[in-house]
């Protein structure tokens, strides 16, 4: 019995069309610079030169580099969250404690009774 063989034909060439990219003629135009009708000259201001002034600084004995005292806007903000924060524990931690032994309580009840009910169940 004869190999099975494939015959591939003769590769012929196929001439394709160049097409040019169009082009296009854009126009263009120098823009001109018209000045306002009411263009004066400036009036010689007086230059104002501020002074620098350095924010006080705390000196913390075991730092060695002087600490920036913040703005009083940022101590007033930064007290009034501390103290809100420590009444709000102290007036919610009694309450909290309270509702904790009573579901304490209420759970430790359920679990007696279905220990009991287990046990009987056993017995029985």
């Amino acid at each position: 019995m004869p190999e099975p063989s494939i015959k591939i034909p003769e590769i012929t060439e196929i001439k394709t069309i160049s097409i040019p990219l169009p082009t296009a003629d854009v126009p263009y135009y120098t823009p001109m610079v018209v000045p306002p009708s009411d263009l004066r000259d400036q009036e010689a201001k007086p230059v104002k030169t501020e002074e620098k002034i350095e924010p006080p600084t705390l000196k913390i004995p075991f730092i060695k580099q002087p600490v920036p005292q913040p703005s009083p806007e940022v101590i007033v903000t930064a007290v009034t969250t501390a103290v809100t924060a420590v009444a709000a524990t102290t007036l919610t931690q009694p309450l909290i404690e309270n509702i904790r032994k009573r579901a304490q309580k209420f759970i430790q009840g359920k679990i007696n009774k279905w220990r009991q009910n287990r046990q009987k169940k056993r017995d029985s």
